[in-house]
């Protein structure tokens, strides 16, 4: 009987221990293998002087108007250096044509991939999966087909058009190529991440409206990612956990972010008060699902402790919260503004150091919408931050209500300066004031009509 017993049991283990390799061997990582992010040419800066030149050609403003623009142009955390879109430096702003918006993302989508597709060596007819984000442009054929046609990409391609999901589009773009890799094996999948600003520059006088003129800025970025197991030791970048919340079914999140015609029928973006509070709402219901999978247990443990005495002994202490960093090395937080930057620091127990890439990314290019974030994680890469085994943690948020989030590990020490070569060497910055603003229309605020 006991040899019986001992028999089955060493057949349990040993199907149990089958059971899990099947199920290790199924599972397809997802590794990022190379990335490149866009860099307008110098024309297309917007200094102060253009910036000025733009504001004060719009006959709908008046002094009021020019008072909040100064302030929030001051205080966005913007510098001199940022890029905006070509009709809008050459005074066309009120008149977009298509021409104009596609010239915009043919420059920003072929030109990064022209550079990921030579860095890597990959050709374009080894590309099986190909998705694109775009928020704020409809064409026919559209931004896919015109990859597919300039490459000559494979017909066989899954190709994926994602508009409307805002500044979290890439994440929600990498988690879609990640379930593609879990059903099929040995692919070379594409995303790219921009957003259309030519035809979306708003015109109008609305305050809340004009704030997206202040924060966005012209920018893309093309990822190269793959589940090719023999390309491990190639990648710089492996996806360990990323979740996914939405919180559109609450009204005032839903509204707090949309696109709307003013009393003019001005298009533009209309932000509400309620902004903060949605975002505030989801990136807590999304911590709450990604938390548990990206920290120690002897942090979840201890968090549970103290929150227990807490509770019992209604007092409260500094490390009572999660600690973070326990199980992340480098947080990657969209630079969506400077508020947002704040809120999110705050929030989550983060330092200026933690809080550096995103404030410096921000400053340098502005809010680039669902590329902004690989701005953030290039300043890491530049300022040779990232090494083996380091764990990033990238925060995006998005309209609808969006909170996107995912934990990737880095493979190898990284070093590439990509869009920040000329400039790295000049941060990080004490302060990221546009003080220029100030000293050049200070008159403003001597203004009383």
């Amino acid at each position: 009987m006991e040899l019986f017993i001992t028999i089955f049991l060493v057949f349990l283990y040993f199907m149990f221990v089958f059971f899990i390799y099947k199920l290790l061997w199924r599972t397809q990582s997802c590794y990022i293998v190379a990335y490149e992010c866009y860099k307008a040419p110098d024309d297309m800066k917007l200094d102060t002087e253009t910036c000025g030149n733009l504001v004060l050609r719009n006959k709908n403003l008046g002094v009021g108007e020019y008072k909040f623009l100064l302030q929030a142009m001051v205080n966005a955390g913007i510098g001199e250096e940022t890029y905006g879109p070509r009709n809008v430096i050459a005074g066309r702003e009120e008149s977009p044509n298509l021409s104009d918006a596609l010239s915009e993302i043919d420059e920003i989508v072929f030109g990064t991939l022209d550079k990921l597709f030579a860095k890597t060596g990959v050709l374009p007819s080894e590309i099986n999966v190909l998705v694109v984000t775009i928020s704020m442009i409809s064409s026919v054929p559209s931004i896919p087909a015109r990859v597919i046609n300039r490459y000559k990409i494979r017909e066989d391609v899954k190709v994926f058009n994602l508009s409307g999901m805002g500044c979290s589009a890439s994440v929600i773009a990498v988690d879609l190529v990640n379930h593609l890799f879990q059903t099929y094996k040995n692919q070379f999948a594409i995303v790219v991440s921009s957003e259309s600003l030519s035809p979306n520059w708003y015109v109008g006088k609305e305050r809340s409206m004009m704030l997206p003129n202040i924060l966005f800025r012209i920018g893309g970025c093309s990822l190269l990612l793959t589940n090719k197991r023999g390309l491990k030791h190639q990648a710089i970048l492996k996806l360990n956990h990323l979740v996914r919340t939405h919180v559109g079914s609450i009204d005032e999140a839903y509204g707090s972010c949309t696109r709307i015609e003013d009393d003019q029928g001005n298009c533009g973006f209309f932000l509400t008060k309620n902004l903060p509070k949605a975002a505030a709402k989801a990136v807590s219901m999304n911590l709450r699902v990604l938390v548990p999978k990206m920290l120690p247990l002897r942090e979840l443990i201890r968090y549970s402790m103290v929150t227990y005495w807490r509770n019992k002994s209604k007092t409260s202490s500094p490390e009572s919260g999660l600690n973070l960093k326990s199980g992340i090395d480098y947080f990657c937080i969209h630079p969506g503004g400077r508020a947002v930057i704040d809120a999110m620091g705050r929030s989550l127990g983060l330092n200026e150091y933690d809080l550096e890439p995103t404030r410096m990314a921000l400053h340098r290019f502005g809010n680039t919408s669902a590329a902004g974030l690989w701005y953030v994680l290039s300043y890491m890469e530049a300022k040779k931050r990232l090494k083996k085994e380091d764990r990033i943690l990238m925060i995006s948020l998005g309209a609808g209500f969006k909170c996107n989030n995912c934990v990737w590990e880095v493979m190898k020490n990284l070093d590439d300066v990509n869009v920040w070569e000329d400039c790295i060497g000049r941060y990080p910055l004490k302060c990221t004031a546009n003080t220029s603003f100030l000293e050049k229309y200070s008159w403003v605020n001597e203004s009383s009509h």
